[in-house]
This record gives C-alpha cells, structure tokens and sequence, in this order.
C-alpha cells in the first residue's frame, strides 16, 4: 500500500532542496530572525521530526526514539547540505518501506508519549500530521527566501497534483 500524501511530503522537499542548490551556497546557513536561525536549521528539524515520527509509528518508545534524537545530532554534527539531503531521501524510503508493509494506512495505533500522554489514532493520521508539519516548516522557508532577497519555491499540493497528471499524461 502506498500513500500519495507521503509522496507530496517527499515531492515537496526536494523541490525545496533542488531550488536551494541553484542558489549561493551560503545562503542555507545564513543567520536570519525566524523560527529556526538557519535555512538549514529549518530543514534539519524537519527531518528530525519525519524520523521521529516514523520512529513512533513502527511502535518504538519514546526513550529509544531521544537516543536516536541523539544520535542523529552525532552524525549531523558537519551540518553537510548534502548529507541531509542524503538521510532526508533514505528516510523517504524506510517511510515507502514502512506503508507498504502495512494492510490498511486507516487501522489504529497507539502511541505513548510522557509529556501528552496516550494517543490512539490512525497510521494515515499520524502521517498528515507529518506532511502538515513539512507543510508548515516549507512556508518558513520560503519566507525567509523572500527575506534574503530570494524567490521560494511553490510546494503546494495542487502543484505536486498538476506535476503528477502532466507526468502521467507523458507516459
């Protein structure tokens, strides 16, 4: 089983990537008054978040998914554009991984969390939290863009739509 949101989400995050390599190279660690301090900051909490998510709907507890927090801050401590577009295309796959093992995106899970406490909820819902929460970061990019004196890059839904039909009609 596979789900078009979570192609969007991925869709959409490398249209981001591929429009910040057609700018200058700094630009993704320039300091900026936002939400995050940084391009780069931005995207690097976003992939925090997608892995912690996916964390938690394979079912792992929220102890192991901080030490896995953890760990990823070790391994991203370069801050490599690069890299991270890398681990952001390898997560996208153990997410394809993941939905295809699954029967139906609508059953249930349980996640348990110490701060909210416990949630039963649907995979799919779980999963639109996670593109809404790329949506979300993907406005503060391209706000901060404009900021810098740089157009954005429109991700929108009906764009990945749009693309998709044209791509389709092609074959």
């Amino acid at each position: 089983m596979n789900a078009q949101i979570l192609e969007y989400h991925l869709w959409a995050n490398q249209l981001v990537l591929n429009h910040l390599k057609n700018l200058p190279g700094e630009i993704c660690f320039q300091q900026v008054q936002s939400v995050f301090p940084t391009l780069y900051d931005t995207l690097y909490h976003m992939y925090q978040v997608d892995y912690v998510w996916l964390r938690a709907l394979t079912g792992d507890s929220f102890e192991k998914i901080i030490e896995g927090v953890n760990q990823l801050k070790e391994e991203n401590a370069d801050r490599s554009m690069d890299q991270l577009e890398e681990d952001l295309l390898q997560l996208g796959k153990k997410y394809h991984e993941f939905i295809d093992g699954l029967e139906n995106l609508n059953q249930t899970t349980v996640v348990n969390h110490p701060r909210f406490g416990t949630l039963t909820t649907t995979y799919f819902e779980l999963l639109q939290h996670v593109v809404n929460h790329g949506t979300y970061h993907r406005g503060n990019i391209t706000a901060v863009l404009r900021q810098l004196g740089h157009k954005g890059v429109p991700t929108d839904y009906v764009y990945y739509l749009y693309e998709k039909a044209n791509f389709e009609a092609d074959i």
